[in-house]
């Protein structure tokens, strides 16, 4: 099986208003990934990301900048290196927290 190499700072961005940029940098297009999508995500001020959709697994790492997570009624502070995992019920907000951007891999499994 060959290796497959993605530039993913060659990759277009999204704009989503009040949630920053967003680009795909697994998919079964650019690598023919089966039942997974992960993303970046880059946050500034004023920036959130509602996570969480139905009937799918979230794994969302931070990987630059900090972060409150919102999840289960409680704030969680946390910084580069931190991550969350959301069952397929589970929802969470990520918002950008300091004057650094936020970048964050977000990686979604449906169940099966």
């Amino acid at each position: 099986m060959a290796n497959t190499y993605i530039d993913t700072n060659a990759l277009p961005r999204t704009r989503i208003a009040g949630a920053g940029e967003v680009t795909e940098v697994l998919n079964s297009h650019l690598a023919g990934a089966k039942n997974v999508v992960a993303t970046v995500h880059w946050l500034n001020r004023d920036d959130s990301l509602d996570a969480g959709a139905p009937d799918c697994h979230h794994l969302i790492y931070l990987m630059d900048g900090a972060a409150t997570i919102a999840l289960n009624g409680e704030n969680h502070q946390v910084e580069k290196g931190a991550g969350v995992y959301l069952g397929p019920s589970e929802t969470a907000r990520i918002a950008h927290r300091g004057s650094a951007p936020l970048r964050l891999f977000h990686l979604e499994v449906p169940r099966l």
